[in-house]
């Protein structure tokens, strides 16, 4: 059996996903987890101005540097570190500094498009799709947007017109049909969090019986 396992984690903007994955490596600890977030692959586009950054469509596949993001999972998976890239959503911009994650047992991955690119998502050994309403999504990303990555509401809410809820349909909720789990209300739905947690005990069980033997 090949360690580390990877947990995908994926859904809509404002579905809770990072709000699962918290609550995986709480459950488990975090001597045995890993989390990494999609959004800090996101492409870093130096030449241009902050306005033209901001008139890029982030919620599109192509926002995203999926060689570099494929890689690092390869390198984790292969037993070695990575150095993440920071990503500032104040700045749209990549801030040159990187944060250092190495193998766990387990590695919780999330993001958006998580499942979209086959490569990727073959990669993971239990794939999780959080399922909430639009309006509840829309709600949870004005919170965020406004209140910790420094947008203004005007800018928010064009953002999700324009780009995130067509992208959404177009690109994010096809990949549901990839997913192992759909978690309707997300970290709320205690019955599948512990159904999830269950299953994922029963792998670290499984690595602690396997390293005993060496």
């Amino acid at each position: 059996m090949s360690w580390p396992k990877f947990i995908g984690v994926a859904g809509g903007t404002g579905s809770g996903k990072t709000t699962v994955a918290k609550l995986i490596q709480e459950r488990l600890g975090k001597d045995k987890t890993a989390i990494i977030s999609m959004d800090s692959y996101y492409k870093d586009f130096p030449n241009l101005s902050l306005s033209e950054r901001k008139k890029i469509n982030y919620d599109h596949p192509s926002a995203f540097d999926i060689e570099l993001f494929k890689n690092h999972l390869l390198t984790l998976k292969s037993g070695k570190c990575v150095n993440i890239p920071v990503y500032s959503f104040s700045k749209y911009e990549r801030t040159g500094e990187t944060i250092k994650v190495c193998p766990a047992p387990v590695i919780i991955v999330e993001g958006i498009l998580l499942f979209y690119d086959e490569g990727i998502r073959n990669l993971f050994d239990i794939k999780i799709f959080i399922d909430a309403d639009s309006d509840v999504r829309i709600i949870r990303r004005i919170r965020r947007d406004v209140l910790k990555r420094g947008r203004d509401l005007r800018s928010v809410t064009q953002q999700y017109l324009n780009t995130v809820r067509p992208m959404h349909i177009q690109f994010v909720e096809p990949t549901k049909q990839f997913a192992d789990i759909i978690i309707p209300r997300g970290g709320k739905n205690e019955i599948a969090m512990d159904i999830i947690i269950a299953k994922i005990k029963s792998m670290i069980h499984e690595y602690g019986k396997e390293n005993q033997r060496y």
